[in-house]
């Protein structure tokens, strides 16, 4: 009896085991696939422009049948690592559409040099590998590009004809320097800054960063390169609070370029409630919700922002792209500023003026000439007034907006020490002027030779700190 107890209870466990197994290893109804959400994610590399090798992520709705559409998502500026665009990714993907989404190169790629055309050939090589994935129409893969994916995408779809369609969120209208100068204008403004500072920026200073030709990107004409896309569906969206490009000039752009290009499906929408990312804002400054990056929100998609793009692309693969319309733009923060090319002038006046103001303490080291204090200290300030104007606005460049503060007044306070020293040049300018008037009948031709620079260094600053903006109040 014992025997047949000790045997039952044994095939009892083994039993127990089996099931225990069998529930572990077995799908449930309704469980997720591989990565969650009902996704299947899988790691993939392909080559981008050079035989750059990327890596990336494609997802796919667990269970997807029959022949898809497929996109290759490009992020924005800076280091875009995929994880900042999981949520656009899993939208996509959800909707039954393949998503390619990787991580920006590195090589190549820095603050200070920036090649669409390389960003442009990674993302041809996402589009081969999609045009290659099971399940996916060759014919049906497209893009979407965010902010500088959105020069990226309009330019790599007017390369190749295996770009079936384009979503852009977010991108300028202008080229990266004029679009950069609104950006930082308006967080300039949002930082409580008034226009004795943002219209420095935005003016001279843009058009010094400008005149040195190492802004990168700065070549880039999204209108020419727009006009290329004849037939290829567009979708260009902008937040409705958007505070990094200029929403409503940049869909002008956007209409005028591909309405001369005779291209019959191309929509402009806005998306209410978003930010700059198509995310939830309360002001466009701040993200509401959604997961952290670099510890900070990045908002949750806002209400509509993946429909819209979803159904758009649905109807695009289903062969009924949607025809050209245009929506009213809401109002925009502040107008842009058109940055000149060829603004020699910009760099070569503070250079003189340079010049004319060390000509004299250089001249006081070589000992040549009479040593007069007025004019030794008119030379010291007009040294400090052009060197800080100059640095104060570029260095908004270099850093960002948040080196222009604390404020007063309206203005950072460094800029107003600037403005302060500019009051103080044409106060010693006039010292000067009058203790060399009293002496003059003192010197030779050699002293009035190192006197007339800087003499005329400061009859000289004062029109270019009108230009420059040192007198603005």
């Amino acid at each position: 009896m014992q025997f047949f107890v000790r045997s039952f209870l044994r095939a009892c466990l083994a039993l127990v085991c089996v099931v225990a197994a069998g529930l572990l290893v077995a799908p449930r109804a309704g469980a997720e696939a591989p990565g969650g959400g009902g996704l299947v994610r899988e790691e993939v590399t392909f080559r981008g422009g050079g035989g750059l090798v990327l890596h990336g992520t494609v997802l796919t709705a667990a269970g997807a049948r029959g022949s898809r559409p497929g996109i290759v998502l490009i992020g924005g500026s800076g280091p875009g690592p995929r994880q900042e665009y999981r949520q656009e990714a899993e939208a996509f993907a959800r909707a039954g559409i393949t998503t390619l989404v990787y991580d920006k190169r590195t090589a190549g790629y820095s603050r200070t040099h920036r090649d669409f055309g390389a960003l442009a050939e990674d993302a041809l090589g996402g589009v081969r590998l999609l045009r290659k994935w099971p399940g996916v129409d060759p014919h049906q893969v497209g893009m979407w590009g965010f902010s500088e994916g959105g020069w990226v995408a309009p330019l790599a779809a007017s390369r190749s004809s295996d770009v079936a369609f384009v979503i852009t969120i977010g991108g300028s209208g202008y080229d990266v320097l004029r679009t950069q100068a609104w950006n930082l204008t308006t967080h300039l403004m949002h930082r409580g800054a008034g226009a004795t500072f943002t219209g420095v920026v935005a003016g001279p200073a843009a058009q010094l960063v400008a005149a040195t030709g190492r802004f990168p990107g700065a070549d880039y004409d999204a209108l020419r390169v727009l006009g290329r896309l004849h037939r290829t569906p567009v979708l260009a969206l902008w937040g409705a609070h958007d505070m990094q490009v200029p929403p409503g000039e940049s869909a002008r752009v956007f209409q005028r370029a591909l309405g001369r290009a005779g291209n019959p499906h191309a929509v402009i929408q806005f998306v209410p409630g978003a930010a700059h990312n198509g995310h939830r804002t309360s002001d466009g400054f701040d993200r509401l919700g959604g997961p952290l990056f670099h510890g900070k929100p990045l908002g949750e998609l806002a209400p509509g922002y993946a429909e819209t793009m979803t159904s758009w692309v649905r109807a695009v693969a289903a062969g009924h792209p949607p025809v050209s319309a245009v929506a009213p733009a809401p109002p925009q923060v502040a107008s842009s500023t058109p940055v000149p090319g060829d603004a020699w002038y910009a760099w070569l006046a503070p250079l003189l003026l340079l010049v004319g103001f060390a000509g004299y303490p250089v001249g006081a080291v070589l000992r040549r000439g009479p040593v007069v204090r007025p004019v030794r200290r008119l030379a010291g300030l007009g040294l400090v007034a052009v060197v800080g104007a100059v640095a104060c606005p570029l260095a908004v460049y270099v850093v960002g907006d948040g080196v222009a503060v604390p404020e007063v007044w309206g203005r950072p306070v460094v800029w107003l020490a600037v403005q302060l020293v500019g009051v103080a040049v044409i106060v010693a300018g006039v010292v000067a002027v009058v203790a060399v008037w009293r002496r003059r009948r003192a010197w030779g031709g050699g002293a009035w030779l190192r006197l007339a620079p800087v003499l005329l260094a400061a009859v000289g600053f004062v029109p270019w700190g009108v230009w420059w903006g040192v007198w603005r109040v």
